[in-house]
């Protein structure tokens, strides 16, 4: 007997996979073929931590999904998975001639298919194999299908992402204990990692975490570094809650903070207050990002800024560290209600960002942890 374990009701699913319907159908296309492992899971509910191997969802137009992945993972299925269709493959298995068969089963020889052709796992061997194997089938790229859907958040969607939030916050909390002068960035992780589990996350993180010369470069990971007295260390704290994200940075000194540091992460604080302020539904994105650039470049505090100020956060799952919406100056794109974003400004070193989610008159940070330098 398997103990169901669906993330929402099934209910939630079913309206998913009807939108997605609705679309292929204005495109005269026969089904979606899912290959983005957060699109399989967020259409179907299927989750599996196996999720790197060939695997895949049908999604007709008419008829119910049917779910392409490996045998050992029918457990998986049964837990998670709304829908009964499945076709596994076994390991001494011809995988794209299973795939192929399982495609024509469900959709007929002919179909016209859309297909996440961004989707890391669709590699160059294994589309051409399916094209292969179906030359009377049509592809058509519809990538930004699903993941256009996915940028609006469902009440329960966000729920998870506050509880996230809460265990990012925890992670903090161990970090700044743990900045210690002697200690080493990798004894700082393992008391940040054991936090956000204790807190509810599903995967450990940390996120970034550099101290030294690598604090003033973006995405350092924990090394054997032993803390020194002056330290800069960046920060940023990154679980999930059924793999929905939520994360922040702040900034750290070790023992010892100049006037000028405070004055610098003061100021950075200003500016992000300010701009996350100008957020709201209908605000165009370039509205806060350009409140951040001018403010930082205006301080002096950057020569240059080339880096996005806000993308948008939710289901993730490794290798995805973001969704493909994000604000920088020549975006074309306005806030809307149900949007998350993490949005973040760097300089000298120090990083500050939250969490915000979109509501119908403005933003509820779903990170909430003291703003400030912190000094260890």
């Amino acid at each position: 007997m398997v103990t169901q374990n669906y993330w929402f009701p099934r209910e939630d699913y079913l309206a998913r996979v009807e939108k997605v319907r609705a679309q292929l159908a204005a495109q005269g296309l026969d089904a979606l073929v899912a290959f983005m492992p957060e699109t399989v899971t967020y259409l179907t509910g299927f989750f599996t931590r196996g999720y790197t191997s060939f695997q895949f969802a049908i999604i007709p137009v008419t008829g119910d999904p049917v779910l392409f992945c490996r045998d050992v993972e029918e457990y998986y299925l049964d837990a998670t998975c709304v829908f009964p269709g499945r076709v596994m493959w076994t390991d001494s298995d011809d995988r794209n001639k299973v795939a192929a068969a399982a495609i024509t089963r469900a959709l007929g020889p002919k179909a016209r298919i859309g297909v996440e052709m961004q989707a890391w796992p669709l590699n160059a061997a294994r589309f051409a194999g399916l094209q292969a194997a179906l030359p009377e089938a049509t592809w058509t790229d519809v990538s930004q299908l699903v993941t256009v859907m996915r940028f609006i958040k469902s009440p329960a969607e966000i729920a998870y992402q506050r509880r996230a939030a809460k265990a990012a916050e925890a992670g903090m909390a161990a970090g700044i204990a743990a900045a210690k002068e002697g200690a080493t960035e990798r004894e700082m992780a393992a008391d940040i990692c054991a936090a956000m589990i204790r807190a509810g996350s599903d995967l450990p993180g940390p996120g970034v975490l550099s101290s030294g010369e690598r604090a003033f470069h973006l995405h350092g990971g924990y090394s054997d570094r032993v803390l020194a007295r002056g330290d800069i260390v960046q920060l940023e704290t990154t679980p999930n809650v059924r793999h929905y994200h939520a994360r922040f940075m702040r900034p750290m000194k070790v023992s010892v903070a100049t006037d000028a540091d405070h004055r610098i992460v003061e100021t950075l604080i200003k500016i992000q207050d300010e701009a996350i302020a100008a957020v709201g539904p209908g605000v165009k994105a370039t509205v806060p990002d350009r409140i951040y650039r001018e403010g930082v470049l205006g301080a002096g505090l950057r020569e240059t800024y080339t880096n996005k100020t806000f993308y948008s956060v939710g289901l993730l799952l490794q290798p995805s560290g973001g969704e493909p919406l994000e604000a920088e100056p020549t975006s074309a794109w306005s806030f809307e209600p149900g949007m998350t974003f993490h949005t973040y400004v760097l300089a000298k070193g120090f990083g500050m960002s939250e969490t915000i989610a979109i509501t119908e008159t403005g933003i509820e940070r779903l990170t909430n942890f003291p703003r400030q330098l912190f000094v260890s």
